[in-house]
């Protein structure tokens, strides 16, 4: 119930107008989203770096309305693979195929996102992550991942996000490997109904385990994205068991949640992950992982009220 609760007001527009108009609003994000500006994802980027840990750099923002504010997207995200480059950062970018375009102009959206694989490409560890949204954009996301990796020069170079909570993704998953498409596994954190989607979290966390181990044994570098510490002990259990190198995987987490974790994970001598936000479109964001985890509500509400 929370969840959907968070979900509901993250769709708000009268609410997320507030939010994002107010020194309140921006003071309470700030915990999981770097700032507005790309100096503020660079700066952060820098401090997880200097933590052992790789960073994947999200311009926040989905649905764009017309083809200058996708272009205007796609520009921002060529801004940060330059300051990438300039600031020898250890990081990568994570995009949504609605804020290129996807609705407004298909054409174009395809066009501007292959224009920043094929710059990541040239890069020495260059790659895009094409998130995924909602299931309306599933295999949209699907077809577009597969025909960017056929592209010459851009294998193993753009990847995608697959939720656990969907009933399809073991069938997705599959043909993304048959191609040796990066995945980022992750639970999922848009309402979906329950004819397409699991809805009790032992079935989304059976199967989140499920295609875990199928994507560890596929000798394919994936992204596990969880906070879960009983699936993550899992998972560092089946890699001893199983002899897969530490190397060959990476967890994955966001930015300002389980720190304590993410740095344990490191200290074990596991690669890890952390997915940094940015952007002025914070709050829908913000509202999706106050729902995923109610302890996120209690240490804003605590923080709020030391201030």
């Amino acid at each position: 119930m929370l969840r959907a609760f968070f979900v509901y007001l993250s769709e708000n527009r009268r609410l997320r107008s507030f939010a994002e108009r107010t020194a309140i609003g921006h003071r309470v994000s700030g915990r999981f989203v770097a700032g507005t500006e790309i100096a503020d994802a660079v700066r952060v980027t820098q401090a997880v770096n200097r933590a052992g840990m790789s960073v994947s750099i999200d311009n926040l923002g989905e649905n764009v309305t017309n083809p200058k504010e996708a272009q205007h997207s796609a520009r921002l995200y060529h801004e940060i693979l330059d300051a990438i480059v300039g600031n020898q950062l250890t990081a990568n970018i994570s995009l949504k195929l609605t804020h290129m375009g996807l609705d407004v102009d298909e054409k174009m959206a395809r066009e501007l996102v292959a224009g920043l694989v094929s710059k990541a490409a040239s890069m020495e560890h260059g790659f895009v992550r094409v998130d995924m949204e909602g299931s309306p954009y599933t295999q949209r996301t699907l077809d577009f991942v597969h025909e960017l990796h056929r592209m010459p020069g851009n294998q193993g170079k753009v990847g995608t996000v697959i939720q656990s909570y969907l009933k399809r993704s073991e069938s997705d998953v599959e043909n993304l490997l048959a191609e040796k498409i990066r995945i980022r596994l992750c639970k999922g954190a848009y309402k979906e109904h329950a004819s397409i989607a699991f809805a009790s979290k032992a079935d989304v966390d059976a199967n989140y385990v499920k295609l875990m181990k199928i994507l560890m044994k596929s000798g394919v570098y994936h992204g596990l994205a969880t906070h879960d510490e009983k699936i993550i002990r899992e998972a560092e259990a089946f890699a001893t068991r199983e002899k897969i190198a530490r190397d060959s995987f990476e967890f994955q987490m966001l930015y300002g949640i389980r720190r304590d974790l993410q740095q344990s994970l490191v200290r074990d001598g596991w690669r890890m992950r952390v997915y940094v936000p940015f952007g002025t479109e914070w709050y829908p964001y913000f509202m999706r992982r106050l729902g995923e985890r109610p302890a996120n509500v209690i240490f804003i509400a605590r923080n709020m009220l030391r201030s």
